[in-house]
């Protein structure tokens, strides 16, 4: 037990770099899926055909696979990004994609009496947005997103493959180090406190927006 609670402090010295991947990869991907949700359901073609062909690939192949090919593969075309960079730009543009399909669902479930409310009203189509459409696909939306963000929580480990000092890159130090896998055991707490931290915070979202049944 001694040994298992010194783990603690070295498995913490790697959550800061975890978090920070975590919030900013939520913070650039779900503006980015919105949008990208509105290209999907444009009425203009080749627009369209290229959004889904970047979903395709995106959800396609497993984001290991991206984050390797934006690190070494990007290089040979002299495209080159810090470690915690192609991390992030990777994330983003995998989650991008996950969440644009989410959103587009949403958006396609609004009733088209919607629309025509807003004309009725003068609205125009920023404003039929913005307080409308964004509003009601937030609620339809939710449970989806959360599922998804529980996802990015545990999907973050994949950073170690870059040898970022995440929690759980220096779990598995230690795990080697000490010939055991009680490192590793440290590891999934910390996992599970940080799902259980946004499991709370995605359900108090869910009850505040009840109103919009």
């Amino acid at each position: 037990m001694a040994y298992f609670l010194s783990l603690f402090p070295q498995l913490m010295s790697g959550i800061g770099v975890t978090l920070k991947l975590f919030l900013l990869t939520i913070v650039g991907s779900v503006p980015l899926g919105i949008i990208f949700a509105f290209f999907l359901s444009s009425k203009f073609a080749p627009l369209r055909w290229v959004m889904q062909v970047y979903i395709w690939l995106m959800r396609g192949t497993p984001l290991l696979l991206q984050l390797i090919f934006v690190f070494y593969g990007l290089p040979l075309i002299n495209i080159v990004f810090e470690r915690f960079d192609a991390a992030l730009f990777a994330f983003v543009l995998n989650y991008a994609a996950y969440f644009a399909e989410i959103f587009r669902g949403g958006i396609q479930s609004i009733p088209q009496g919607q629309y025509e409310a807003a004309q009725v009203l003068r609205l125009n189509p920023i404003q039929t947005i913005r307080k409308i459409i964004i509003p009601q696909v937030t609620k339809i939306t939710l449970p989806s997103v959360g599922n998804e963000v529980i996802n990015l929580v545990k999907d973050t480990s994949l950073i170690y493959i870059l040898g970022l000092s995440d929690v759980m890159r220096l779990g598995k130090i230690a795990m080697e180090r000490d010939t055991t896998l009680v490192p590793l055991l440290g590891v999934a707490i910390v996992y599970l406190v940080m799902t259980g931290i946004c499991t709370v915070i995605l359900r108090q979202l869910e009850n505040r927006l009840d109103y919009y049944r």
